[in-house]
């Protein structure tokens, strides 16, 4: 890949998240809100964020990573998306408890929340996977794992979609787009759920 088009690639991909980033840190929401609540939903948006490189770096899509490699950095990404996601809920507990166990429990007024704990559960449960993938078929654990991814991304997007907050809603439409199209994009290039998938991880 010559050194002009992955200079593109990689300046889209800070735009896609780096705009949304922004955006929300600088929202006029945030006025007189506390440290622990902002903490709390920068780390939704860089959860978000941090979506849009899992698909892409299975695939081998990020420009100027072997494929050993992208699997390292996928990795770490996942790990580093756990902890967005404990922040997350962890400053949004310290700000409403009641808020949180509602959610938790499914009792939540706001339907955006069933969404966000159902995308919450799913990277728990995909980060559990990915720590017995030696103990699992390899067809067993892909296909596991690629619903769990699924149903993050799906979880994540109506999530935040429903949501009227600090995300800025042009940006975000825009990144909740590209990571629909990526995990498409990926799930059929895999061909996880056929029995001619592609057995590299």
């Amino acid at each position: 890949m010559n050194s002009t088009r992955t200079f593109l690639i990689w300046t889209a991909l800070a735009v896609a998240v780096g705009v949304p980033v922004f955006a929300a840190a600088t929202s006029p929401l945030l006025a007189w809100r506390s440290p622990v609540y902002i903490a709390a939903g920068l780390a939704g948006v860089i959860a978000m964020a941090l979506m849009l490189f899992q698909p892409l770096l299975v695939a081998g899509y990020v420009p100027g990573l072997p494929a050993n490699r992208a699997r390292y950095v996928h990795r770490w990404v996942g790990g580093t998306l756990v902890a967005a996601v404990v922040i997350h809920v962890a400053a949004l507990w310290v700000t409403s408890p009641p808020d949180v166990i509602d959610a938790l429990l499914f009792v939540s007024p706001t339907p955006f929340s069933v969404w966000g704990v159902i995308a919450m559960w799913a990277v728990f449960a995909s980060a559990g996977l990915a720590m017995m993938r030696r103990r699992l078929r390899l067809r067993v654990w892909r296909r596991a794992h690629t619903a769990l991814a699924v149903t993050i991304v799906i979880g994540s997007v109506v999530h935040a979609l429903r949501i009227d907050g600090t995300m800025e809603p042009v940006s975000k439409a825009v990144l909740c787009l590209l990571l629909l199209l990526a995990t498409l994009k990926v799930v059929v290039k895999k061909q996880v759920w056929t029995t001619r998938a592609r057995q590299k991880p």
